[in-house]
Formats: structure tokens, C-alpha cells, sequence
């Protein structure tokens, strides 16, 4: 059975505000099995976002798992994600999950692996899927010579570019931001 996988997830800090979005397809093999996938959630009341890539069904799951860290770490961001990557890495059947996640406060963002990995990404831009180069290409771009652009503008330019060059990408995009 093909596993169901979606792409390309891109957040931002600058200036003070912090924006997280997604295209939304969704493959399936060598074809796009759905177009409008919301790959971005809000958790803690809107405090915290999380975008996933990879397998739907694997990113629903550490999801979760995610919210139920934060929940037993009164909202605590980043002990909730080293907690989840240190369960993802130890218990047998989470260890085969295929996703990755980024989560973002006002404050920072992280990238959290199934090998264990918990992220604080370079210049406050993060990037997974398969269009993600592209995205924090053009992340990096925009940040350096168009300072004036807001995180939310900056996360949509970028987008827009990772979906014209990258198949498994495309324009369906959904943005969050928190201020």
C-alpha cells in the first residue's frame, strides 16, 4: 500500500512576528491524491503552531503525542519537544513513523525528527518536505534583501516560489501567524 505523504512546510521569525504555512497537496505514489490538505495547526489556544510533512496519517499521530506533551509541560514548547523525540526514538512503534514536524511560539521554532532530533533552526527560518531547499531558499532571500516584508509575506513569497519549481508542492497554501 502507498502511503499518503504531504509537503512542504516553511515558518519565519522576523521582526517580531512569527508565521508558519503549508501548501496543500497531498501525493500518493506519482500522483496527487488530494490538493487541499491543511498541514497546519493551531495548539495551546493559538499559542503554539505546528506544521508536518511526510506521512498524513504518522503527522495526525505525533501530533498528538506532541499536544499531550505540552499538555503534561504547561505549554512548554521546547521540553514538550524533546520529550516527544525522546518517546519517537525509544518506543518500538513510533520509532516507524515517517514524519517530521516544525512547532513555533512567539519566541522561537523547532524541528523535531523521528531520529531523536529537536531543531533550532539558523537565521529563525525553518523548513521540511520535499520542497523545503526551495522554501528556505527563497526564506533566506527575502529575509536579506527585503527586510520591509513581513513573516506572513515572506513565508507566502516563499511558498509561492518552492511551488514553482518542486512537483510535490503547489499553490493551496495555508499561513498562520502569531504576534
Amino acid at each position: 500500500m502507498t502511503k499518503v505523504k504531504s509537503t512542504t512546510v516553511l515558518a519565519v521569525i522576523h521582526n517580531g512576528e512569527v508565521a508558519i504555512g503549508a501548501d496543500g497537496q497531498a501525493t500518493m505514489g506519482n500522483y496527487v491524491a488530494k490538493s487541499n490538505v491543511k498541514k497546519i495547526r493551531k495548539l495551546q489556544e493559538g499559542k503554539i503552531v505546528t506544521g508536518f510533512a511526510g506521512s498524513t496519517a504518522d503527522a495526525f499521530t505525533l501530533l498528538e503525542r506532541f499536544d499531550e506533551k505540552l499538555n503534561a509541560y504547561g505549554g512548554n514548547m521546547k521540553r514538550a519537544a524533546i520529550e516527544l523525540a525522546k518517546d519517537w526514538r525509544m518506543d518500538r512503534y513510533l520509532r516507524k513513523l515517517e514524519a517530521m514536524l516544525i512547532t513555533a511560539d512567539k519566541d522561537e521554532l523547532l524541528v523535531i525528527s523521528g531520529t531523536g532530533d529537536v531543531l533550532e533552526p539558523d537565521n529563525q527560518i525553518a523548513a521540511i518536505g520535499s520542497g523545503s531547499m526551495y522554501a528556505q531558499s527563497a526564506a533566506l532571500a527575502l529575509k536579506k534583501h527585503a527586510p520591509g516584508l513581513s513573516a506572513e509575506e515572506m513565508v507566502r513569497e516563499s511558498l509561492n516560489i518552492a511551488a514553482d519549481i518542486c512537483i510535490y508542492t503547489n499553490h493551496n497554501l495555508v499561513i498562520e501567524k502569531i504576534k
